[in-house]
């Protein structure tokens, strides 16, 4: 599904990273074939058990840097803490604004009693 994600993202060139669309139509075929799901289930199983190497690549690239990450370790700290309060103040100011446009039914009903 993940080459049949990338082929219609190139073919189409879409602004959509392939593996999305390919999941996109992993979960069309699962709900028109719903009996599929049993046999990709031992797939998955699989894949899951062995989840954590994944992370073997990121842990070599801190060891690789080490050195740089002790000499710019309180930059990198104040970068990581900032970008995230900025992206948790954007994000709620985001939902703030959407939440204000489309008032919810509940809402909506109980302004009109």
């Amino acid at each position: 599904m993940q080459l049949a994600g990338e082929g219609v993202a190139r073919a189409y060139a879409l602004p959509v990273p392939g593996p999305i669309i390919g999941f996109v139509l992993l979960l069309v075929v699962l709900r028109l074939r719903p009996r599929w799901t049993a046999s990709l289930k031992v797939a998955a199983d699989g894949l899951l058990s062995h989840l954590s190497l994944l992370f073997i690549p990121a842990g070599v690239g801190v060891v690789l840097h080490l050195k740089a990450i002790r000499e710019e370790g309180l930059a990198i700290a104040v970068a990581l803490a900032v970008s995230t309060l900025v992206g948790l103040a954007v994000t709620a100011w985001v939902a703030e604004r959407i939440g204000k446009r489309e008032p919810a039914p509940e809402r909506e009903a109980a302004h009109d009693a």
